[in-house]
């Protein structure tokens, strides 16, 4: 692991592309998936001023664990124990239902990191962004309202981590569809 903030970046990014390279967004663009990963990272990065390079690199690989095949310990080894743990607080267990995974987010939101809870708040912001940008394939109007509440949820528990954050995801929010469109 180097201690060179730009090379700790710059594997992070090698690392998160090639662990998410045959992913793609669940929108009709169907765009990369890393893209995703690298405007959480850009949030995350832009909301700290770039004071935290552990907390960006954690944003852009906090999806690793638990849609690749990478273990925390693969995390620990390659970025440190700090970018795991991080990941590792942001991480929803697969195993579970999607509806219990979603009460589960709600759930644990306060128990988070103030640096778990300004990831949290930069993923809804981009998931929120992208469901209105390119809405999923067979996703209703009132699906993606429904998408928007619970992100919500999760965003006004993780609010007082980031109000730049919070500005973001209520500006996302205001181009939402509501159940009526």
């Amino acid at each position: 692991m180097s201690e060179n903030p730009i090379l700790r970046l710059t594997c992070a990014y090698r690392f998160a592309a090639q662990a998410h390279v045959d992913e793609k967004r669940k929108g009709e663009r169907g765009e990369p998936y890393i893209n995703h990963l690298v405007e959480v990272a850009d949030m995350v990065a832009r909301a700290t001023d770039g004071s935290d390079v552990d907390l960006v690199v954690a944003a852009l690989l906090h999806d690793t664990v638990e849609d690749t095949k990478v273990t925390a310990e693969d995390l620990s080894r390659e970025f440190g124990a700090r970018v795991a743990s991080l990941v590792a607080e942001v991480t929803d267990d697969k195993s579970l239902p999607q509806a219990e995974r979603k009460r589960l987010q709600v759930e644990h939101a306060p128990h988070l990191s103030r640096d778990a809870q300004i990831i949290k708040l930069a993923d809804k912001t981009s998931n929120v962004r992208d469901i209105i940008a390119s809405p999923p394939k067979g996703w209703s109007a009132e699906r993606r309202a429904d998408y928007v509440a619970w992100a919500r949820q999760v965003v006004d528990i993780c609010r007082p981590a980031s109000p730049m954050l919070s500005a973001l995801f209520d500006e996302a929010v205001g181009r939402a569809p509501s159940r009526k469109d």
